[in-house]
C-alpha cells in the first residue's frame, strides 16, 4: 500500500532510504524485544464468584401507580420527587421461564433504567435469602447489543465508503490498536510491570503497526512513525517531571480509588502516566502524519524550495492544526470529565483550593502535557521530513532561483523536475479578459464552441 496521494512522489534517494532502514528497523526490532519481555506470560484472572442469573425479556406492559408515602422523609423534599412505582410485565425471552409472563416491581431510585412497551431489558433472578426456593425477577438495564452492533456497521461503512482501500486499513489498523490494548497493554498492567513502561512500548508497538499499514511503507511514514516515537517519549518525559512536580498520587478519580481496592499492587501513579502517553497518541499521529505529507507536498509543487524554506512552509500548516488540536484536546478531557467539572459549581471552597485540589489537578497536567507533546511534535518531523524529502540535492542557488538544484544531485538520487518558466503578468491579464466568439457558422452546422477558446466565464 502506497502512500496516501493520486500522483506517484519524487522517489527517494537509495542512500536516503538506506538511513531510514537503519534508524526505524533498530526501533521496531527494539520494541518487538521490549514487548516479549514485558509480555505477562500469566496475567492475573478474576476469582470466580456467583454471579447473579441474567435473562433476556421484553416489556409487554407498563403499570404507573402513585408512590406511598415515607414516614421517614417529608413529602415535598427533593428525595422524594421523581420517584416512580408500580410494575412491568415481561415475556421472559432466554432462562429456565423462556415465553412465560412475569411480574416485576417498576426500577426506581438514581440511574434506574426508563422502560416503555417494548423495550428489551435485562432481568435478573434475585432469590430470598430465606427461602431459596422463592425468587423473583428484577429488570436490571436495556438491552444494548443491537444498537452497538448497527452503530459499528454504520462507522465501518462510512470509513470505507469514503475511504475506500485506505478506510479498509484504517479499520484494519483500529482493529490492531484494540487487540495491542487488551493483550498487551492491560494484562502488562495487571500484573505489576511499570505502567510507564508498558504504555511506551505499547503505544510505540499500536504506532508501527497502524501508520504503516494504514499509510503504507514509505519515506513519508518513516518520518512519521520517527517523529512520533520521539514526542511519545518526550511526551512520557514530561508527563514524569510534571506529575512529581505536582505531588499527583494518581487517586484523583473514584475509578481509581476502586480499581485499589481489588487490586491493591497496580501503581496507580504509573497508571496516570500511562494514561497520558496513550491518550496522546492518537492525536499525535494526525500531526505527524499531516506534516509529513505536507513537506512532502510543498516538495513537489515546488522542488526549488530549499530545506529552510520547506521548514518554514510547513511549520505554518503545523501551527493553523496545533491551534485546532490543542482545542480539542481541552474539549475532550473536559468532555470526559464533565461530571467532576460541575461539581465546582456546589463546591464550596475557594477557587484556588479546587483548582489545586488532586482531582483537578490530575486533569490539568494531563491536557498540559499532551499539548506541549504535540506542540513538540510539529518542529521536530517537519524538521526530518525537510531533511529526507531534500536529502540527496544540494541547497546552493542556481539559475532556477534561490535553492534552484539546477547542478542536480549530489547523491544517488533522480534529478528533479525544472520548475515552469514564469509568465507576463500582462499577457496573462490579457488571455483571462479576451474571449473568441463562438463557432456557429452555419457550414460546419457545429454548436460546440472554439476549442481555442477561453472557458473562463464573463463576468
Amino acid at each position: 500500500m502506497g502512500a496516501d496521494h493520486t500522483r506517484s512522489a519524487p522517489p527517494t534517494p537509495p542512500r536516503v532510504r538506506r538511513i531510514l532502514i537503519v534508524l526505524v528497523v533498530p526501533l521496531f526490532l527494539a520494541t518487538l524485544v521490549a514487548a516479549l519481555v514485558l509480555w505477562p506470560s500469566d496475567p492475573p484472572r478474576p476469582e470466580a464468584a456467583n454471579d447473579t442469573p441474567r435473562y433476556h425479556g421484553t416489556v409487554t406492559r407498563v403499570v404507573n401507580e402513585p408512590c406511598p408515602p415515607n414516614p421517614v422523609v417529608p413529602e415535598g423534599t427533593p428525595t422524594t420527587a421523581g420517584r416512580q412505582c408500580g410494575t412491568v410485565t415481561v415475556r421472559v425471552d432466554s432462562g429456565p421461564d423462556a415465553g412465560q409472563d412475569v411480574q416485576t416491581p417498576l426500577p426506581d431510585g438514581p440511574g434506574a433504567p426508563r422502560v416503555s412497551v417494548g423495550n428489551e431489558i435485562i432481568l435478573v433472578s434475585l432469590i430470598d435469602p430465606e427461602d431459596p426456593s422463592i425468587s423473583a425477577y428484577n429488570i436490571a438495564e436495556h438491552q444494548r447489543g443491537k444498537p452497538l452492533i448497527w452503530l459499528a456497521v454504520m462507522f465501518a461503512a462510512a470509513i470505507v465508503a469514503f475511504g475506500r482501500l485506505r478506510g479498509l486499513a484504517a479499520l484494519g489498523g483500529l482493529a490492531a490498536s484494540f487487540a495491542i490494548l487488551i493483550t498487551f497493554v492491560l494484562p502488562g498492567i495487571s500484573a505489576g510491570q511499570p505502567p510507564l513502561v508498558v504504555a511506551i512500548v505499547g503505544a510505540a508497538l499500536i504506532m508501527f503497526v497502524v501508520l504503516y499499514l494504514t499509510h503504507g511503507i514509505s519515506a513519508e511514514t518513516s518520518v512519521a512513525v520517527l517523529g512520533t516515537l520521539g514526542s511519545l517519549v518526550l511526551t512520557g518525559l514530561l508527563g514524569l517531571a510534571a506529575t512529581r512536580a505536582t505531588h499527583l498520587t494518581g487517586f484523583g478519580s473514584e475509578d481509581a480509588t476502586t480499581l485499589s481496592m481489588f487490586r491493591s499492587d497496580v501503581d496507580l501513579h504509573g497508571l496516570l502516566l500511562a494514561g497520558i502517553i496513550i491518550g496522546s497518541l492518537g492525536v499525535l499521529d494526525d500531526v505527524t502524519v499531516t506534516q509529513s505529507a505536507a513537506v512532502t507536498e510543498l516538495r513537489h509543487a515546488n522542488p526549488s524550495f530549499t530545506r529552510r524554506e520547506l521548514y518554514r512552509s510547513a511549520t505554518r500548516v503545523g501551527r493553523a492544526h496545533i491551534a485546532s488540536v490543542v482545542n480539542t484536546i481541552v474539549l475532550a478531557y473536559a468532555g470526559a470529565s464533565l461530571p467532576l467539572l460541575l461539581l465546582l459549581t456546589a463546591d464550596t471552597r475557594a477557587l484556588g483550593q479546587i483548582v489545586t485540589s488532586e482531582f483537578l489537578t490530575q486533569e490539568i497536567v494531563r491536557s498540559v502535557v499532551a499539548t506541549l507533546g504535540l506542540v513538540a511534535a510539529v518542529p521536530l518531523t517537519t524538521a526530518l521530513a525537510a531533511l529526507v524529502v531534500t536529502a540527496g540535492w544540494r541547497d546552493t542557488p542556481g539559475p532556477g532561483g534561490p535553492g534552484g538544484h539546477d547542478d542536480g544531485p549530489d547523491g544517488d538520487g533522480p534529478t528533479p523536475p525544472t520548475p515552469r518558466p514564469g509568465t507576463d503578468r500582462s499577457e496573462a491579464l490579457h488571455a483571462l479578459s479576451t474571449a473568441r466568439a463562438r463557432d456557429t457558422s452555419p457550414a460546419t452546422g457545429s454548436r460546440w464552441p472554439d476549442p481555442d477558446r477561453s472557458t473562463d466565464t464573463t463576468w
